[in-house]
């Protein structure tokens, strides 16, 4: 049955293919098919789940793909508990989300078209995660860096939305670079670009070079999931409609950066220094992503930044290597369940409420829309740790494991996750209280767009997908933990799970310092956001307040290093191109035009004149003999 595993990728890149393909001739039954074939591709992977043990990995070749000389790129998928995971997760999720969108895209006249592009976006991680070399793995990047595009901009007439998808596209391709380098390294140094065939070989690398490839994967890495100085493209990407930003920023792209990491364990288990960098990278992403989200009044954007954040915990686990790998999947599958039921929350809420996004306008609909403040604050109370719900059981963990890392990297990196753990609670705590509780400040103004707002709940359509990822929320964790299920399932893909020998606090302190700090960040933000919050604040805010308004000036810093300098570098090309090197090809033609002009007029077609000028030739001649023959 695993040689048949491309019917996973098959079915949505049919869907996508009919959808894009077929025209307005689909539009009326599109986004059925877009939702069936995701559905299938779920079915099917279960299936595959019950079917087999995956006790060790299978690669299975689809055809030969590159075959020019040494390089010999075959198309092929590796079947093991690593991939399965996010398989089950992709399709599982994603296919919640296509249900979701089929209410949400109702009244949208593209609806058979974004189903197209969701298609194509699940096809493309499919191919990402399922691809047994880095090259196959490349693919997929690419085709979910364009689909990510295509659903990001979707709003083409929103100069936001296109400005946003142009810088999702571009930060994007900045980290593709390294990816790109690090598979050349390795073709270099193996002559392959199989995880098999690589992995074998990392012993026979240099051990620079080894560095090297680790942090040429993890600028992709940062690239894809958002990670610093990588980020800014991906609070940006919340201009889409809210099904892409649950999908992107739930279980798809900003996983893949993770994935990545996680896959390449044997490269990274080479190279104390590389880990060190994804830890570093992960520590400064989570506290960035915590800081900005205290100071937005985009629910969206809160959103967007707590997943910077929960996935800056991600890179923190798998960066601590063998003894993280398994714990950064884990938290990812159950931030996979309550960040996507947060979004599809989100996107609940702007449904009702004439797609306004500021929080600040909203107030009291726990009353207005019961069922989605149900799954919404199921989904709030796991992202923040609540004891027993998924969180708790993933992002303690990691906490744990940081202050279990070796000297100073455990209080460091320890003390940084739990701070980042009250930081959570504080600015979602403040979301809830301004989206759903206190006065109905909505009674008294207008939206955006100058109609009254008329709060009501979703339809069931959408609810279903809610309550579903809800439940999610509460049971993942529990079910992940229970008898060490998710390590005993990666080990043959990631390796033994190897607990921390010493840790910088005792173990037993660590859970309940934890949950006592995300208390008191919750306490923080209820006892400040319970009063009424005016819709307008003043102009003059304090300097943290006004710099995380500005993401840090992650946007201004990115602008000054990397865009300026290079639009200089393109002007000063231009300038060479058009003064020097187009310069010396026109004054060449220019000289050859006007002297071929000049030596025409020579040629005035009397034999008078050509005699003439053969006499007068004749006498310079003998005139020049004379001068030799007697100088």
């Amino acid at each position: 049955m695993i040689a048949s595993s491309w019917l996973l990728v098959a079915f949505p890149a049919l869907g996508a293919l009919i959808l894009l393909v077929g025209g307005k001739r689909t539009d009326a039954w599109g986004h059925l098919l877009g939702t069936a074939t995701v559905a299938l591709s779920f079915v099917y992977g279960l299936v595959l789940f019950f079917a087999n043990s995956f006790d060790t990995p299978s690669d299975v070749k689809l055809f030969s793909w590159i075959p020019v000389n040494e390089l010999q790129v075959d198309f092929g998928l590796r079947m093991d508990p690593l991939s399965m995971t996010f398989v089950l997760l992709i399709t599982g999720v994603g296919m919640l989300i296509h249900f979701y969108s089929v209410g949400y895209m109702h009244d949208d006249r593209g609806r058979r078209r974004f189903f197209g592009y969701l298609n194509l976006f699940v096809a493309s991680m499919l191919i990402l995660v399922l691809g047994n070399s880095f090259v196959t793995l490349y693919l997929g990047w690419e085709g979910v860096g364009l689909a990510s595009y295509l659903l990001i901009g979707w709003y083409q007439d929103r100069p936001s939305a296109a400005t946003a998808a142009k810088k999702a596209f571009l930060m994007n391709r900045v980290g593709d670079v390294g990816l790109a380098l690090a598979i050349f390294l390795m073709f270099k140094y193996v002559g392959s670009t199989g995880y098999a065939e690589v992995f074998a070989a990392v012993d026979q690398i240099p051990p620079g070079v080894v560095t090297a490839i680790a942090i040429l994967l993890l600028l992709g890495a940062c690239g894809k999931s958002g990670q610093f100085p990588l980020q800014a493209w991906l609070p940006d990407a919340m201009e889409g409609p809210t099904p892409v930003s649950a999908l992107i920023h739930a279980a798809t792209m900003v996983t893949a950066g993770v994935y990545l990491v996680a896959r390449s364990g044997e490269i990274f288990n080479a190279t104390e220094s590389g880990r060190l960098v994804v830890t570093l990278v992960g520590v400064v992403t989570l506290l960035i992503g915590c800081v900005i989200g205290c100071a937005y009044d985009d629910i969206k954007k809160v959103l967007a930044y707590s997943t910077v954040s929960q996935i800056g915990y991600m890179m923190l686990a798998v960066g601590l290597g063998p003894f993280g790998y398994a714990l950064g999947i884990m938290h990812l599958l159950t931030h996979g369940f309550f960040k996507a039921g947060l979004f599809l929350g989100a996107g609940s809420v702007m449904h009702g409420m004439n797609d306004e996004v500021d929080m600040r306008k909203f107030g009291g609909l726990w009353r207005k829309m019961p069922i989605t403040f149900a799954t919404f604050g199921l989904g709030y109370l796991a992202l923040i740790g609540f004891p027993f719900l998924s969180g708790f059981y993933s992002k303690d963990a990691i906490i744990e494991a940081a202050f279990g890392a070796p000297g100073w990297q455990g209080w460091v990196f320890g003390g940084a996750a739990a701070f980042g753990a009250a930081l959570t609670a504080f600015y979602m705590t403040r979301l809830v209280m301004l989206t759903f509780f206190g006065k109905q400040r909505w009674k008294e103004i207008k939206s955006s767009d100058g109609r009254d707002f008329h709060p009501h709940e979703s339809p069931p359509v959408m609810t279903v997908p809610m309550i579903i990822l809800a439940v999610g929320s509460v049971a993942a964790g529990f079910l992940f933990t229970t008898g060490d299920a998710l390590v005993e399932w990666l080990t043959p893909a990631l390796g033994e799970l190897r607990e921390a020998e010493h840790t910088a606090l005792p173990h037993g302190l660590i859970p309940f310092l934890v949950v006592g700090l995300s208390a008191l960040g919750a306490l923080a933000a209820y006892l400040i956001f319970r009063r009424d919050t005016p819709v307008e604040r003043p102009e003059r805010v304090s300097f943290p307040v006004r710099a995380a308004r500005k993401d840090l000036y992650g946007n201004a810093l990115n602008e000054t290093l990397v865009a300026r300098p290079g639009i200089w570098l393109t002007r000063f090309a231009v300038f060479l191109d058009n003064r020097g090197v187009d310069g010396a090809v026109n004054g060449l033609a220019a000289s050859l035009g006007g002297g071929s002009g000049r030596l025409r007029r020579l040629q005035t077609g009397f034999v008078r004149s050509y005699a003439l000028s053969m006499l007068g030739g004749s006498f310079v001649v003998i005139a020049a003999l004379l001068l030799v023959r007697f100088s």
